[in-house]
């Protein structure tokens, strides 16, 4: 893996506010506001009402005890993709194929929690595991194909999606692997087993009081944790570095290849993590199902993307999510399809993108130095005179951004092509 994606790092920089960041927070206020106000009009205009709509998805969501004991039950799987997806996105490389390793890690889950007889809770940590393993090792795929064959880590990751939902059809759908067991002369579904007791993840609280998932604690601890990492140990140093310039972090001495390829397995992993959770909490009915991902890898990239790849205010943005999972159902009741929900969270992810790429662009469309009224850049003067001699005339070296020789590898990276 010897360079990363430059679009990907381009964008990286631009969702970075830098200076004049309240600019930016100016900005997105005004977009979510926006955002809110067609949100509105999209409800008026399929003869639903907007007041009523926010109430449903308040009752549904944050109304009560229960209601929140919904809403964390998302949060958790959201939360573990949105930090797996900004290691990734930190090291330069967009992983976008969550959805899928969420399906390879509840693949890995099922069937070791109902191939292997373990005692007590010794196998609903084998089953974590194994979600852990399988789905990094998924992801790691995609690695090994952009070091060896060159393949761009997006499309790659996109497309082994629809390969992981091939192969959990596959399995619910064959009697000697995950189908469920047919009892009498009923009709098998197309969904395994459910798990074990022991292999099931614990919940404080009674209903309908709040219950709170062992899932959401692993989560945070999770999140926690690795926000350190990036932020005070030298591997992430060394993972920022390699996302800014990985020509510098190679001459620093930083395995590149190494680096990259572990940062999108750790984003795999963590989405595989989160599958487990989908198979072992309340939040699904712990079968293995071809659906039961639930677009949580989508919308834990998306948790990512408001975040700003910042693992610790991806936890809010988690919470805000979960609850508009949760409310979501409510808005039937209201007349209101339920699929306005994606609609209102695509608006809050441009809302919260599209402030800081803006105000950057026209950053740099701004002299800097100039108060306020643009200057003209003189041209350079193109000499008219005979050609110099006595090897005067030998080509110049092109230079990079930075002023210095542009090397074949740095043409490469610059191009968005392996170094």
């Amino acid at each position: 893996m010897a360079g990363t994606d430059a679009a990907g790092r381009r964008l990286l920089n631009r969702l970075n506010p830098g200076v004049g960041g309240w600019q930016v927070g100016a900005a997105t206020v005004v977009t979510v506001s926006i955002c809110l106000g067609l949100s509105a009009l999209l409800i008026a205009a399929t003869g639903g009402s907007p007041i009523a709509a926010a109430k449903a998805l308040y009752q549904g969501g944050m109304a009560s005890q229960s209601a929140w004991t919904s809403s964390l039950l998302y949060v958790a799987p959201l939360l573990l993709v949105a930090v797996g997806a900004c290691v990734s996105a930190r090291s330069g490389f967009f992983n976008i194929g969550q959805e899928g390793q969420v399906l390879i890690g509840a693949l890995a889950g099922a069937f070791v929690g109902l191939r292997l007889a373990l005692p007590g809770p010794l196998l609903l940590v084998v089953v974590l595991l194994a979600a852990l393993l399988a789905s990094g090792a998924w992801a790691g795929l995609s690695a090994l194909m952009y070091r060896f064959r060159g393949v761009n880590v997006v499309v790659s990751t996109l497309l082994m999606t629809f390969l992981a939902q091939q192969l959990v059809a596959f399995a619910v759908n064959t009697p000697w692997l995950l189908q469920e067991s047919r009892l009498g002369t009923g009709v098998v579904s197309p969904q395994s087993n459910p798990l074990p007791e022991n292999a099931r993840l614990v919940s404080f609280g009674q209903f309908p009081n709040l219950q709170v998932n062992t899932g959401l604690i692993l989560a945070l601890v999770v999140a926690v944790a690795l926000a350190l990492a990036l932020a005070r140990t030298r591997w992430g140093f060394r993972l920022k570095m390699l996302g800014l310039n990985p020509v510098t972090a190679r001459h620093a001495g930083v395995k590149v290849g190494l680096l990259g390829g572990l940062a999108l397995a750790t984003s795999g992993a963590l989405a595989g993590l989160a599958g487990a959770l989908l198979l072992t909490s309340p939040v699904g009915t712990n079968r293995l199902q071809p659906g039961m991902s639930l677009n949580i890898g989508w919308d834990g990239l998306l948790v990512a993307l408001v975040a700003r790849n910042n693992p610790l205010l991806s936890i809010p943005v988690a919470v805000l999510f979960g609850v508009l999972r949760a409310g979501g159902g409510f808005l039937a009741a209201t007349g209101v399809p339920s699929i306005l929900v994606d609609v209102v969270k695509a608006l809050l992810v441009l809302a919260f993108v599209a402030p800081p790429v803006v105000i950057g662009m026209l950053r740099r469309r701004r002299p800097s130095g100039s108060s306020g009224t643009p200057t003209t850049p003189t041209a350079t003067p193109t000499p008219t005179g005979p050609a110099p001699r006595d090897g005067a005339d030998a080509q110049v070296p092109a230079t990079d951004a930075t002023g210095g020789p542009t090397t074949a590898s740095t043409r490469n990276v610059m191009e968005g092509r392996p170094a």
